[in-house]
């Protein structure tokens, strides 16, 4: 299956990962556990889409149950490299145990965060 094409879902085991087009910004929607074993999942359709040309990327964490340090520092990557090419990834729907990761590291300083993925779209078509 080709990972990182709209409409594309990949999976093993504990995660999978939907991409779908939303107007201007890619969808990125993973679900389930991202950690050490998962986390190329994420990882492999977030840099196929920037390498593609995309530039504005949303990750709906909604389904998301579970982020260690591999999946943060998978996010964080694709950030910088969103980042480079003058776009940006906005973090959308993060549940209470995600978020904490996230508030533990610092990390939720350097992304854009939005409470639903509804908040996310509107932002990024603003853009």
């Amino acid at each position: 299956m080709d990972r990182g094409v709209p409409g594309s879902t990949s999976h093993r085991g504990r995660l999978t990962v939907d991409v779908q087009r939303h107007g201007a910004s890619l969808v990125v929607t993973p679900d389930g556990e991202l950690d050490h074993h998962t986390a190329d999942l994420l990882r492999e359709p977030l840099e196929r889409s920037l390498e593609d040309g995309e530039k504005l990327l949303v990750v709906d964490c909604s389904k998301l149950e579970f982020c260690d340090s591999t999946g943060l520092n998978v996010l964080l990557g694709a950030r910088l490299k969103a980042e480079a090419a003058g776009g940006g990834i906005h973090l959308a729907g993060m549940r209470p145990v995600v978020a904490r990761v996230f508030e533990i590291t610092g990390a939720d300083g350097v992304f854009a965060l939005h409470e639903s993925l509804a908040d996310a779209l509107k932002e990024t078509a603003q853009s």
